[in-house]
Parts: C-alpha cells; sequence; structure tokens
C-alpha cells in the first residue's frame, strides 16, 4: 500500500474514532496529494518519495507556525500546529539522534576531504545528499559548522 492508499485509509479511521486533530492533519496532507497527483506533468501519480516530500515541508511550516505563535504569546495555537506536526511525523520514516547524525558528519567530512570552515559548502552539499529525510538540514547545518571549527 503506498503513502497515499494510507493516508486515505487513515481519514476513515480517524472519522470512525472521531479524532479531530488526525483528521484535520490528514485531509489537509490529502490535499497537498491531490494537488500534486494533478499537476501538469504528474500523469496522475504520486510517488512515496514526491509524498514524503511533501509531509516533510508540511511538518516544518507546522513547527515554524508553532515557535512564531509560541513568540506571539499565543500558546494554544502553537500547541495545536504541534498536535498536527506529531500526527504527520508518524509517516515519516525515523530521523536519525543527535549521536548517530555526528558520526555520519564525520565520515562524510572524511569523504569529502574537509579540513576546516572553508569547506563548510562541500561538506553541507555532501552531507544534505547523504541525509536527506533523515535529519533537518537546519540541524546538519549546526552540527556541521560545530565538526568543521
Amino acid at each position: 500500500m503506498d503513502l497515499f492508499d494510507q493516508i486515505s485509509a487513515d481519514i476513515k479511521s480517524a472519522m470512525l474514532a472521531k479524532e479531530k486533530v488526525k483528521l484535520e492533519a490528514l485531509r489537509n496532507v490529502k490535499k497537498y496529494f491531490l494537488e500534486a497527483k494533478t499537476a501538469p506533468g504528474a500523469n496522475d501519480t504520486l510517488t512515496d518519495d514526491a509524498a514524503l516530500k511533501i509531509i516533510r515541508k508540511l511538518v516544518k511550516q507546522g513547527k515554524d507556525s508553532a515557535q512564531i505563535y509560541a513568540e506571539q504569546n499565543r500558546p494554544e495555537l502553537a500547541e495545536a500546529e504541534l498536535e498536527q506536526v506529531r500526527v504527520l511525523e508518524t509517516y515519516l520514516p525515523k530521523q536519525l539522534s543527535v549521536e548517530e547524525l555526528e558520526t555520519e558528519l564525520k565520515k562524510i567530512i572524511a569523504e569529502a576531504g574537509a579540513s576546516g570552515p572553508q569547506d563548510m559548502g562541500k561538506a553541507m552539499g555532501a552531507a544534505t545528499k547523504a541525509l536527506s529525510g533523515k535529519a533537518e538540514g537546519r540541524i546538519i547545518s549546526e552540527l556541521l559548522k560545530r565538526l568543521l571549527a
């Protein structure tokens, strides 16, 4: 079962279980999936890679919105965003822990031949490609800066 079908099935189960937050989050995802499927050149298909990319984007947007709400002293709106983010994160592959990420980055730095902060671009390019979907770009960047310093 591909991700599109999984989301559709989970929408039905969320309706039956009256899980309002899950239902709202999944309906939003399905809307983006349908838009991607009907986009010019998509041929009415959506690969799991494209679906995961959409979910990652929505998770990032949700976290950013929650942060803005928190800064504006609107904790109830921030919590609502984070609840939806938690629902969406269940569909994403497991993220690397900081320790695992650091180990991977050390390997990438060695392979890229990076020796200092001046090689940040070279190492970041390789790290982003190798760790796509396994860690957030912001965290990769912060760890790389620290390791190359």
